[in-house]
């Protein structure tokens, strides 16, 4: 599933429960500190639409990279999967000048901590996000094809099983949230 990313971004009311279980079931994979800077094209402003669903980002972590995703919605407007082209970067200072030549202009800025385990065909992600609070992104990693709306109902399902409480799903990204605050942006699942 090159270049196709299916992932759930939420807040959970208890998530030392998902945390006891990963650290029991899963295989803890690393803890990193990320800095995302988000940008837009000038010819081509990302933010013009109500809903944003292309996202430009640089990653400064122990690999940083550049990266290009583009969300696809079903017909409720949730996004489903996105498109996501991806790569190591050997010096970051040298493309964000690059950026910056291109009129590629910066639009924010996400900080977090993170920590990573793997469970089967799923990497979990819980965020410590600057600003922004706690987060947990669950993301397939796995090579069969699938249909992402059924492995995100599986995702929930999962999470509810083993006690996390209450769960908000974010459909709009740290960048968002960033730039617009977290008011009225969750739903809950």
């Amino acid at each position: 599933m090159k270049d196709i990313e299916i992932e759930i971004q939420v807040r959970v009311e208890k998530v030392e429960n998902l945390t006891k279980f990963l650290d029991m079931e899963g295989k803890f994979v690393a803890e990193e500190y990320q800095k995302d800077e988000y940008f837009t094209p000038a010819h081509r402003n990302f933010l013009e639409p109500k809903q944003v669903d292309e996202w430009l980002r640089l990653r400064k972590s122990s690999k940083d990279s550049v990266a290009y995703k583009l969300w696809h919605r079903n017909t409720e407007g949730k996004s489903t999967y996105c498109d996501e082209y991806e790569t190591e970067v050997a010096d970051i200072e040298s493309m964000r000048k690059i950026f910056g030549v291109l009129d590629i202009a910066p639009i924010a800025v996400v900080e977090k901590k993170r920590k990573i385990w793997m469970y089967k065909d799923w990497e979990f992600a819980i965020d410590s996000v600057s600003g922004l609070g706690d987060f947990v992104e669950i993301e397939y990693k796995g090579h069969k094809q699938v249909e992402s709306e059924e492995v995100i109902k599986e995702m929930i399902a999962f999470l509810k099983k083993i006690g996390v409480g209450k769960i908000e799903i974010n459909q709009v990204g740290y960048p968002f949230l960033a730039l617009f605050g977290v008011e009225n942006q969750f739903e809950e699942v």
